[in-house]
């Protein structure tokens, strides 16, 4: 086995604009600590209710709802009409 290297021809990815060095192959493999968070082994203390969801609705019917015929007959549009009467 050997050390990583780039292929013949090309370089090591471009320094980050932030950054005050390029990095190194190694520090590139080397995930950060945020990618392995540690273990919490807490235990409960105290059981507690979990708070209802309120967007944890029934699944639907599948029918389409019907609406009341007061809003049938009240029909609206997006269309506009003109500014001034005419």
């Amino acid at each position: 086995m050997t050390d990583l290297e780039p292929p013949k021809g090309q370089a090591l990815p471009v320094k980050p604009l932030m950054a005050r060095a390029t990095p190194t192959p190694e520090q590139l493999l080397t995930p950060p600590t945020y990618a392995n968070p540690d273990r919490i082994d807490e235990l409960m203390k105290k059981s507690t209710p979990r708070q209802s969801d309120p967007f944890d609705l029934p699944p639907p019917t599948g029918q389409a709802p019907t609406l009341p015929v007061e809003e049938l007959n009240n029909e609206t549009t997006n269309q506009v009409g003109p500014a001034t009467p005419q």
